[in-house]
């Protein structure tokens, strides 16, 4: 089984490169939001569990998200593997799904960081929220989401960078060209 993460700050193009990867390379794609979304809808025990924290205003605790991730692998025995989108966004998000795949057995293989400059990000962001509609369209809003992925998600690629499995890719380009320097990443990996 191989297992990708996909990393990078907001706007770097993860959405758009984890569909190529999920169809080239056949992966369960597995994000956090989906998940979450889908565990409430169906009303399972750690839907009904995470649904409390949401209805509050809370994040959902990690051993909650983790205990989703572990239901979705464990629903997919057949898998090529898993693209993890969206997740880790935290060191201790990193380490206790460390600690999970080594349990079943099928580490993380790869980690893709999506190289993006401040500038670039902050223009597709802005492009990103006027064709979308999203909240995040303006460069106040922004500029704050991306001191939070600085400040709190960026550790995680150190922590890969450790493990030797962290993979630098220029995020800048077409997304075709992107998608090859990311395909030979991975097919090197296999």
């Amino acid at each position: 089984m191989f297992n990708l993460v996909l990393f990078g700050p907001p706007g770097s193009g993860k959405g758009t490169q984890s569909e190529n990867i999920i169809k080239s390379f056949e992966l369960q794609h597995i994000s956090t939001g989906d998940l979450l979304r889908s565990e409430v809808k169906h009303e399972t025990p750690l839907g009904v569990e995470a649904k409390k924290f949401m209805d509050q205003g809370q994040l959902v605790p990690d051993e909650v998200v983790i205990g989703m991730i572990s239901s979705k692998i464990d629903a997919h025995p057949d898998s090529n593997g898993f693209i993890f989108d969206g997740f880790p966004r935290t060191v201790a998000q990193a380490e206790a799904l460390d600690k999970l795949l080594q349990f079943k057995e099928t580490p993380i293989n790869i980690v893709l960081s999506l190289i993006v400059n401040e500038e670039e990000l902050m223009a597709r962001l802005i492009n990103r929220g006027k064709d979308s509609g999203r909240s995040d369209d303006n460069e106040e809003v922004i500029a704050k989401r991306l001191k939070t992925y600085h400040n709190e998600t960026a550790p995680v690629a150190t922590f890969y960078d450790e493990q030797d499995k962290l993979v630098e890719i220029k995020g800048v380009g077409t997304v075709e060209d992107i998608f090859s320097a990311i395909s030979k990443e991975i097919e090197q990996s296999m």
